[in-house]
């Protein structure tokens, strides 16, 4: 039998498909399709359960059954030279399903991530570890926990390498600074890096969950906050999800506002990663500049959406207020002034051996490793994948504008940095742009009633990569499951796999050049 992804159902970035028109694949059939598919060069965007056979949408509350029970796995697979997505799904009946890890380790957080909420086992899965650190929707638990047992995280078993001298070092949950819980656990020799592993989910509050049975007055509050740095993003791929299944489009004028307004968070983070990068080795001038610059960007986002990090901007149908002429003409002037200012900074690295010294062949991440991670975002585009959904999955004004995509070969931090700068450069361009020949007409079309039994998928290129989500509907057209996939969930193995071999005073900065988000991750 010849194994392939044409079984798969095809659909386009922002559009919905009834449940109807889902191949249900013979499980074993499906996972092999999955790995036949992802060896021909597609990638995972998104893999999950939800409780129930294929013909039962409107699970009980959360996608969870008590008990145990059949689940349903449905896989989105990004075909980027077709510029479109592929899906299928599988039943389980019993409580394991096969693994594909170890041929495609792209998927291997996306079987944990199935084992921890539904209780399923990925029989094969290489490293067999909760994701989170949280119970099973299903009451069902995977390895074999009993109810009333503890679940804390990183507490369990971690990878261990034996040997004279060779020492652990534990790092985190809590870290100098302000930044995020997490927890890494080095293996070293000396100095040298052998092994790092990351135990995540102390930032898990239950966003997936809580958006069952929604849409409802929290559930755009929810997606602004699923990465706080990134509410453009998540705000409008979940829009895109209820304009899809609503059969509204939002305005071309609102269109073009939220691509305003995604290339603004943009970047602020690309300049404030920047500065951080100069800190991390010690370079004051770039760190100290660059720390002001970000929060001029910051205050371009208040100008042009009412809020530092765009809340209360994206709405379903499309924007909830409009920017007029005098607004248009003062983020012109700010950004004309940051855009010199931020070339001053950032070149003072460039020109800096110091600098150089310390980012150039440090926490290296090749093509072919960033591909079989199935990386996204400028991670990926730092090991020389030419990958970015506004161009290989348009949608919104993606469609009609484009930006050039900017890559690196090297994959070190670096590359990380570099290609950063040049995002930067394309973001003001394109903002630019758009400020020059923006529609006329309204700012918002009003969604009405979901489709039933339904699914609908979205991908938005936030300044991380790729925020996708996916909602399934019920018979009475509300969300009986949402997934969603943060850019951070597909990156955080290539931040372990980029200290192999290296020195362990390198983790700052090789941290800082991927930049993840742990509550993207944890939700």
């Amino acid at each position: 039998m010849i194994v392939s992804v044409a079984d798969f159902a095809s659909l386009t970035n922002g559009t919905s498909l009834p449940l109807s028109k889902i191949p249900t694949l013979p499980l074993e059939y499906f996972t092999n399709a999955l790995t036949a598919g992802i060896a021909a060069g597609l990638r995972i965007s998104s893999y999950f359960g939800m409780a129930g056979g294929p013909d039962a949408a409107g699970a009980a509350a959360g996608g969870a059954s008590s008990g145990g029970g059949a689940v349903t796995l449905y896989a989105l697979l990004a075909d980027d030279e077709q510029n479109r997505l592929l899906v299928a799904r599988a039943k389980v009946e019993g409580d394991s399903f096969p693994s594909i890890a170890v041929a495609c380790p792209q998927a291997q957080l996306f079987e944990r991530e199935i084992a921890e909420q539904y209780g399923l086992i990925p029989a094969g899965h290489p490293w067999f570890k909760p994701v989170r650190y949280q119970r099973s929707w299903t009451g069902r638990d995977a390895w074999g926990r009993k109810a009333d047992e503890p679940i804390l995280p990183a507490v369990g078993d971690f990878y261990r390498v034996e040997g004279e001298q060779v020492h652990e070092v534990a790092v985190g949950p809590v870290h100098a600074g302000v930044i995020e819980p997490g927890h890494f656990r080095f293996q070293c020799h000396g100095e040298q890096v052998f092994h790092l592993e990351i135990a995540l989910g102390y930032q898990h509050r239950g966003i997936e969950r809580s958006l069952i049975g929604g849409p409802d007055k929290r559930s755009l509050h929810y997606a602004e906050t699923m990465a706080g740095d990134s509410t453009i993003a998540h705000a409008t791929s979940y829009c895109q999800i209820l304009e899809s299944l609503s059969g509204c489009r939002a305005p071309a004028r609102a269109q073009a506002l939220r691509g305003i307004a995604l290339e603004l968070e943009r970047l602020a983070n690309h300049v404030g990663d920047l500065g951080a990068l100069a800190g991390d080795v010690a370079y004051l001038p770039t760190a100290n500049f660059c720390g002001r610059i970000r929060g001029d960007f910051l205050n371009m986002s208040a100008l042009f959406c009412g809020n530092r990090f765009g809340r209360g901007f994206v709405a379903p149908g499309g924007i909830l207020f409009d920017c007029d002429a005098a607004r248009i003409d003062e983020l012109k002037l700010r950004l004309d002034a940051a855009e010199t200012d931020t070339s001053i900074a950032v070149n003072l690295l460039w020109d800096t051996q110091s600098v150089l010294a310390r980012f150039e062949d440090t926490g290296m991440i090749d093509m072919a490793t960033a591909t079989e991670l199935g990386l996204v975002g400028p991670a990926a585009r730092a090991s020389g994948l030419s990958r970015d959904s506004r161009r290989d999955q348009p949608a919104g004004i993606w469609r009609f504008a484009q930006v050039p995509v900017s890559t690196c070969e090297t994959g070190d931090v670096f590359a990380r940095a570099y290609v950063r700068w040049m995002e930067i450069k394309q973001s003001i361009q394109f903002i630019r742009d758009r400020m020059k020949d923006l529609p006329g007409g309204e700012i918002r079309a009003r969604p009405e009633n979901l489709a039933a039994d339904s699914l609908s998928v979205s991908l938005n290129e936030g300044w991380r990569g790729e925020a996708c989500h996916v909602a399934i509907t019920d018979a009475g057209g509300r969300f009986a499951r949402y997934k969603v996939v943060d850019p951070s969930f597909h990156n955080w193995p290539a931040l372990a796999r980029s200290l192999r071999d290296q020195e362990i005073s390198d983790f700052p900065i090789c941290n800082k050049s991927f930049n993840l988000s742990y509550c993207g991750h944890d939700l």
